[in-house]
């Protein structure tokens, strides 16, 4: 079968801030055929997103393509102009990112960017469209596929607006799909599911897959063939089977020996326990407008009871919109509940974070399940980081005593190189974050649409969240997390 996708002894370098260059992608070269899905695994900082996205030929700021070819179906997307690649890109290569969140216009219904592909490329009519887009929804299992396209991105739960995302991808019915971790925030269910259809579409229209991923699980069930990477260089290329039944490189070995789960003993003993330290009783949690019975429009969490004792961790799962994150922003007082009590130490806790004491918002702190929507990008680290100790400051020293005053010149935040922005910052989603490919070939930065405080909340009715990153001594931490696949190497 004749290669979609050829790359060929790729190379690409970065430029430090010292103005050194190093090569982060070393000779890297593989085929992809029509209707195959090839799958690139590999530690954080392998350079999985780097290569994905070389075949929308993008290299995030400060890296450049410097050695190589990539032909997307007989087009070397290294070599020709950027207004054919802005042809190219969105009608001929889709790409589905990690980060939906990121991606989506706040300001714009999920209809309008969905079918915006389409009216860019003149592919067919609004009308046609819009049907379209609904079969999509149908066959990736959205709730309510009719009208879920009227909502806002911010009216839908985090694993259905990334199904929406691969729903834009394929309104173009393209040659080649970029699937950069899209079913990260899926739950173990549904991402059956999606995997199931994302595979069943390209094999029956002859669509070439490139699906980045360090969850064996989900490559297991959706990849034909698997290229595993470590810093930028290809350790070992073969079939699902070969790989997962039969590795050659010891990297490879590694990772297959990570996938096995293993149990962790709880380290509180069921006798020594105390009180709890945090206790829900009968929290119910919604959206929109009153009702004449008092409760909101939408009742997203109803009467949920729970308990965490000191020094254990208590999981929440569930399929995606069944209320995890709902119930967690509730708790840490972003979501006000409209029934129940969440109790403290002891001690009953408002339910709006502006009315609780700045003492009960440092010691309840919350991480959030995408860092690149919760990270003000016009801050730099520093200031993020340094947000907490102006916002809970350290108790004034006794007599005597010479004051202690945080320094940006050590400690953490130095070595963090805090005159970086978030932007700037090299991550595993790096690449999706700095390159929001838009359909046509247009580029979208990271609208500064945040409402940052960085710590704690204040008054005014404007909703503010946690510092992430708290270095002060924190008691709870609530983590935003989707449930993912047994064994997956990225999961809590």
């Amino acid at each position: 079968m004749a290669a979609l996708v050829e790359i060929r002894d790729l190379r690409v370098e970065a430029t430090t801030d010292s103005g050194r260059v190093i090569e982060i992608i070393k000779g890297v070269s593989f085929d992809i055929a029509a209707g195959e899905i090839v799958a690139l695994i590999g530690e954080s900082g392998s350079g999985k997103t780097t290569i994905a996205m070389t075949l929308l030929g993008y290299a995030r700021p400060g890296c450049r393509i410097s050695a190589g070819a990539v032909r997307v179906d007989g087009h070397d997307m290294t070599t020709i102009s950027e207004r054919e690649r802005a042809r190219i890109r969105g009608a001929k290569v889709a790409y589905v990112p990690q980060s939906a969140a990121a991606a989506f216009n706040p300001a714009t219904r999920i209809i309008d960017q969905v079918i915006e592909v389409t009216r860019i490329h003149g592919l067919m009519s609004p009308e046609a469209a819009r049907l379209k887009a609904i079969r999509l929804f149908t066959a990736l299992s959205l709730p309510q596929p009719a009208t879920i396209g009227q909502r806002y991105p911010h009216q839908v739960s985090g694993g259905q607006l990334q199904r929406v995302a691969a729903a834009m991808a394929l309104m173009s019915d393209p040659d080649v799909m970029i699937f950069d971790e899209p079913t990260t925030a899926l739950d173990v269910t549904t991402q059956v599911e999606v995997l199931r259809a994302f595979k069943a579409v390209l094999s029956q229209s002859g669509i070439a897959g490139i699906y980045v991923s360090h969850d064996l699980a989900v490559v297991a069930q959706v990849a034909d063939r698997i290229v595993v990477l470590q810093n930028g260089a290809v350790q070992e290329i073969g079939t699902t089977q070969a790989i997962l039944s039969d590795a050659r490189h010891p990297y490879t070995q590694q990772l297959l020996a990570a996938f096995t789960p293993k149990s962790h003993p709880s380290p509180v003993d069921a006798p020594t326990r105390a009180k709890p330290l945090l206790e829900v009783e009968n929290l119910s949690v919604g959206y929109g407008p009153r009702q004449p019975d008092g409760h909101p429009f939408v009742r997203a969490v109803r009467s949920v009871s729970l308990t965490v004792e000191r020094g254990r961790n208590l999981g929440i799962i569930g399929e995606s919109g069944c209320g995890k994150s709902t119930l967690a922003r509730a708790i840490a007082g972003i979501l006000p509940p409209y029934a129940g009590h969440i109790l403290f130490d002891g001690h009953q806790l408002a339910n709006a974070g502006r009315h609780r004491r700045r003492d009960e918002l440092r010691r309840m702190q919350i991480v959030f399940q995408h860092a690149d929507t919760a990270l003000n990008p016009a801050k730099t680290i520093e200031d993020i980081l340094g947000r907490p100790i102006v916002f809970y400051p350290p108790p004034r020293p006794r007599r005597g005593h010479s004051p202690h005053r945080p320094s940006s010149r050590h400690g953490p935040a130095a070595t963090l190189r805090t005159s970086k922005t978030p932007r700037r910052t090299v991550r595993r989603t790096e690449a999706t974050r700095q390159f929001r490919p838009r359909l046509g070939g247009r580029t979208q930065a990271d609208p500064v649409r945040r409402n940052h405080v960085g710590a704690g909340h204040s008054g005014g009715g404007r909703r503010h969240r946690p510092a992430q990153g708290t270095p002060t001594r924190t008691r709870v931490v609530v983590y935003l997390h989707q449930p993912r696949s047994v064994g997956g190497a990225g999961d809590l």
